[in-house]
């Protein structure tokens, strides 16, 4: 008798990932295949969209190749975002996608709309100051900088968005991605508002809007074929990855805090009330009734993954052992984790990575903790300006593939002074994405498919040797930020 599975996939910054799971939230198979953004200037971060669909329809073979006797019941998608693609009337993408707000390029454009509408409006209305995270002025720069594009553009997606068009053929965007398309969507009336949308982006057709866990169409013979999922398959929304990797832990209860360890780190706190501040991201919730204050890192893994590279691509088993032996503070060194920018809290798109305290006597593994402690003041920077804007924090869950391994969250925790629930299974968004199609098929809860497995307590004597170090974390940005800016200037001037 076939066993009765649901399959989510999600499409990350560095890769795709896929999972099959039964009815009881077991993974009966995995499946990654891996990709890079392309960097064509300093600033611009992009992914042609056809990346998307082929690593899907590929992952969707492989595990169901693994799985012979499953049987498919729903589909979940999961994607990075808030990511910006057109497409022209017949869905076909016009352009890479420009990805979240890794994608600095529409500063201008970020100035020009704030004074447009008003920086007080658009966060009152849209629960978050125009950033480098807001979709809206992606929108503008592509219609200022290339109008052949924006003639031709009819529609607007994101990755899952995307993946559901090309399973059932329906255009629609789940209401969270949608508050991220700032000043385009209403928060408070829950909405589009045309009276900014329509002068943002001039003959766009805005798609209808619907709940990630909604189901949007069924797979249709054409995706069948490609995919081998069963033709009339129900296909769920679905929504932004680290969205999907909260639900993937249970971080959707007001108090909670998903903190994401990835290529770069979220953070999204869970609201009773709509909860606004200039320095984060006030979002609607992935479920009704739900509201969300979140805030993003620009890297975290990235820079790991970076140093990787440069020392000749060792096993990270290696520098993680190097960096226990460094010890709290590395040796003297500290980071400024700004290599592509930074986001929340400081939302400074032309701060830089910095490392300050450097000796001959520095070795690799000083300069990896140094990576892993600047996360980590971040980290704390990020939580600091979430619980001055009122976001009560009572739990903090922990996800992704940074908490493999117990180094990166004991320093995050002892930076922070908080502890932080590590679930049982951490491989994230496609897990969720799992999760969101199985409330097809009826109720399900994700505390019974994924429990508690550990909790990271912080150590009281490192913690407090952190203090000094989160003081001088901040002064150091304030400190060098002017010289930040002119080199970023004379980096897009070397590319022009």
């Amino acid at each position: 008798m076939a066993e009765a599975v649901t399959l989510g996939v999600d499409i990350g910054t560095s890769s795709s990932k896929g999972v099959l799971v039964d009815a009881r939230g077991a993974i009966l198979a995995t499946a990654t295949r891996e990709h890079s953004p392309s960097r064509p200037h300093p600033g611009h971060v992009e992914m042609p969209a056809e990346i998307w669909w082929d690593e899907f329809v590929a992952i969707s073979r492989d595990l169901l190749a693994a799985a012979p006797d499953a049987e498919v019941t729903a589909v979940g998608v999961s994607g990075m975002g808030p990511c910006v693609l057109v497409t022209d009337e017949h869905d076909e993408p016009l352009r890479p996608a420009i990805l979240y707000g890794v994608d600095t390029r529409a500063t201008k454009q970020i100035a020009a709309l704030t004074d447009r509408f008003g920086a007080d409006e658009i966060l009152e209305r849209c629960g978050s100051v125009l950033t480098t995270q807001a979709a809206g002025p992606k929108l503008a720069w592509i219609r200022e900088n290339e109008p052949e594009v924006w003639a031709e553009a009819k529609r607007l997606y994101m990755p899952a968005s995307f993946l559901a068009n090309r399973l059932t053929g329906a255009y629609v965007l789940d209401f969270h991605s949608a508050s991220q398309c700032t000043p385009l969507f209403d928060t408070l009336a829950l909405e589009w508002y045309p009276a900014w949308a329509d002068e943002v982006a001039p003959g766009l057709e805005l798609p209808k809007l619907v709940w990630p866990a909604d189901v949007v169409g069924e797979v249709t013979a054409e995706a069948a074929t490609l995919t081998g999922i069963p033709e009339g398959t129900p296909v769920v929304a679905g929504t932004i990855d680290a969205w999907t990797e909260a639900i993937s832990v249970g971080a959707q209860n007001p108090g909670d805090l998903m903190l994401m360890y990835g290529t770069t780190m979220f953070l999204i706190c869970t609201v009773e009330q709509p909860v606004t501040t200039p320095s984060m991201w006030g979002t609607v919730g992935a479920f009704p009734g739900t509201r969300n204050l979140a805030g993003g890192m620009a890297t975290s893994g990235a820079i790991t993954g970076w140093l990787r590279e440069l020392y000749g691509s060792p096993r990270f088993e290696d520098l993680v052992e190097e960096a226990a032996k460094s010890g709290p503070g590395a040796r003297g060194l500290l980071m400024l984790p700004y290599f592509a920018g930074e986001r929340t809290p400081i939302q400074d798109p032309d701060a830089r990575g910095i490392v300050a305290g450097l000796t001959l006597s520095h070795e690799r593994g000083d300069l990896y903790r140094a990576a892993l402690e600047a996360t980590a003041l971040g980290v704390r920077q990020n939580v600091a300006a979430m619980t001055a804007a009122g976001a009560p924090i009572e739990r903090i869950v922990a996800v992704g593939g940074g908490t493999k391994g117990s180094l990166w969250t004991r320093i995050v925790s002892d930076v922070t002074g908080l502890p932080q629930v590590i679930p049982e299974k951490t491989i994230g968004a496609s897990y969720g994405a799992a999760f969101l199609a199985a409330t097809a098929r009826g109720d399900v809860d994700i505390d019974a498919w994924n429990p508690p497995a550990e909790t990271v307590e912080p150590d009281p004597e490192a913690a407090a040797s952190y203090d000094e170090l989160f003081s001088l974390y901040e002064q150091l940005y304030h400190s060098t930020a002017d010289i930040a800016h002119a080199l970023a200037e004379r980096q897009r001037l070397a590319d022009s």
